[in-house]
C-alpha cells in the first residue's frame, strides 16, 4: 500500500523589549517599529474566516476531551498541512477542505498565494523577535510527486523535494532531526520509525522567540492558591502591575499580554462568576475573538487600563491521539470528510495515484515563564493510496488562579498561531 505523510511543525518561544514605570504601574512602551503585513481584501476574509476554523476546533477539541486536563493546539498548523493537500485536491474534496478552513472555495491558487504572504511577511513584523519558518518534503526514492505538485510546493511552500531511501535506518533520524533543528529542539521528534511504503513526508516548522514587552519579576513569583476541576492546589503565580488592554463582557473578563513591539500578543479569558471556560469556547466559536482596542466607538473593545496581574508560571503538553476521536475524527465532526475517504479520488494531483488522508496527529507544548512564552506543535497526516486611546486608565485586578483560555496573535494580520486552556492539571 502506499502511503505519504505530510507533517506540520509550529514553534513559539521568547526574547525583549523595554517598559517605563509611573508610580507602580508599568507602561509599555513599542520601541521598535512594526512591520504591518499587507494583505489583499480577498486574503483579510481568508484571516478571518480562518480564524473562525480555529475557534471551531478549540471548541470540538474541548468537547471531545473530558479529561479537565490543560490543552494546547494550533490550528494553523493543521491549516498549511491541510493547505498542501489541497494544492492536490479536486473536485468536491477540494470545495470541502476550503470551505471548511474559511477559504470559502477561494480556489487552489488563492490558497496558495495567502500561505505564500504569511509565510514570507509574518518573520518581519517585528525586529526583536525571532520567527523562523520552514518547509520540506522528503520523498521516497521509489516514487515520484508530479511535477506542478513539486513546483507549486517550492514557489508557494519553500519546500524542496529531496529523495531518500526509506528502508534506511538513517532516514529517520534525517526527518527527525530536521524537525528537531527547525523547532530548536523542542520538538525532537515527529516520526517513531519511517513506513518503507510511505510515498513521502511533508512538514512545515515555524520558530517563534518572543519576550513579554513587560517581563515579570521573578522575585513577584510566589506561590498561591489555583483552583482546578479536581480542587485547589499551591502553583507558582507570577505578578506585576503594568497598562495594557483590558476587557470584560458578561461571559469573560480579557487581558491582551503583549510581546516585543506589540504587534505579538497572547489574550488571556478568565471566566466571569459562575461561568465555565466551556462558556468562554462557546462564546469564542459563536462571535470570534475580540481584538478591537477603544477608539470612542460602541461595542465591546478593549481599552488600557492599569492592571494588578497574575499569571500562572506553568507548561501544557497535548497529544490528540490521545482522544478517543483522534485528529481526523474531530475534523470530519467539523465537516471534512472526503480527504479521509479511500474511494474518493480526488487527491490526485500528488503523486502518480490517486491519495487519501489515513492518518492525523498533532502534538503541541507550551511553556509560559517571567519572560515570555516557548511553544511548539507538529501536525502529521498520512497519504494512502485509493482506487485611539483615553488619557486616564481605569484600574482593574485580572488574577488568573482559575481555570481560563488563551490565544496567541499577530495585531496586523490578526493570523491566530495557538490556541489553549490551562485548567492547572
Amino acid at each position: 500500500m502506499l502511503t505519504a505523510i505530510l507533517a506540520g511543525c509550529m514553534l513559539l518561544s521568547c526574547s525583549s523589549n523595554d517598559t517605563e514605570e509611573t508610580g507602580e504601574t508599568k507602561i509599555v512602551n513599542m520601541v521598535a517599529e512594526p512591520q504591518p503585513i499587507k494583505l489583499t481584501e480577498a486574503q483579510r476574509v481568508f484571516v478571518n474566516d480562518n480564524n473562525q476554523f480555529t475557534l471551531n476546533f478549540l471548541k470540538t477539541v474541548n468537547a471531545a476531551d473530558r479529561s479537565g486536563k490543560s490543552f494546547i493546539y494550533s490550528p494553523l498548523s493543521i491549516t498549511y498541512v491541510l493547505g498542501m493537500v489541497n494544492d492536490a485536491a479536486t473536485g468536491q474534496t477540494e470545495k470541502q477542505l476550503e470551505q471548511v478552513l474559511g477559504f470559502h472555495e477561494g480556489g487552489i491558487q488563492a490558497v496558495n498565494d495567502y500561505c505564500k504572504n504569511l509565510i514570507q511577511n509574518l518573520p518581519k513584523v517585528d525586529g526583536k523577535v525571532t520567527l523562523n519558518i520552514a518547509n520540506a518534503i522528503f520523498l521516497n526514492k521509489k516514487y515520484q510527486l508530479k511535477e506542478q505538485f513539486q513546483k507549486d510546493m517550492k514557489e508557494y511552500y519553500d519546500a524542496q523535494a529531496e529523495a531518500l531511501d526509506f528502508s534506511s535506518p538513517k532516514t529517520l533520524d534525517h526527518i527527525n532531526g530536521w524537525c528537531g533543528e527547525k523547532t530548536n529542539k523542542m520538538i525532537p521528534t515527529i516520526l517513531d520509525e519511517v513506513d518503507p511504503n510511505v510515498v513521502s513526508y511533508l512538514l512545515n516548522a515555524i520558530y517563534f522567540k518572543a519576550d513579554w514587552t513587560s517581563k515579570f519579576d521573578p522575585k513577584n513569583t510566589k506561590k498561591e492558591t489555583f483552583t482546578t476541576p479536581k480542587g485547589k492546589k499551591e502553583l507558582p503565580m507570577m505578578q506585576q502591575d503594568v497598562r495594557i488592554n483590558y476587557l470584560k463582557n458578561n461571559t469573560y473578563t480579557a487581558v491582551s499580554i503583549p510581546y516585543g513591539n506589540g504587534m505579538w500578543s497572547m489574550m488571556v479569558m478568565l471566566p466571569n462568576e459562575g461561568k465555565t471556560t466551556d462558556d468562554v469556547i462557546n462564546l469564542l466559536a459563536q462571535r470570534g475573538l475580540y481584538t478591537k482596542t477603544y477608539s470612542g466607538g460602541e461595542g465591546e473593545m478593549f481599552t488600557p487600563y492599569d492592571v494588578d496581574l497574575k499569571l500562572p508560571r506553568y507548561e501544557t503538553s497535548s497529544d490528540t491521539n490521545e482522544m478517543k476521536e483522534g485528529l481526523i475524527g474531530l475534523l470530519q465532526q467539523m465537516g471534512i470528510n472526503l480527504a479521509f475517504a479511500p474511494n474518493c479520488g480526488e487527491i490526485s494531483n500528488m503523486c502518480a495515484v490517486p491519495v487519501y488522508i489515513g492518518m492525523m496527529r498533532q502534538k503541541a507544548k507550551i511553556k509560559v515563564n517571567e519572560d515570555g512564552s516557548e511553544a511548539a506543535a507538529v501536525t502529521v497526516a498520512g497519504m494512502l493510496m485509493t482506487s485611539a486611546m483615553p488619557r486616564e486608565f481605569p484600574k482593574a485586578t485580572f488574577h488568573a488562579n482559575r481555570p481560563f483560555v488563551y490565544a496567541i496573535r499577530e495585531a496586523s494580520s490578526g493570523v491566530i498561531l495557538f490556541v489553549g486552556k490551562y485548567t492547572g492539571e
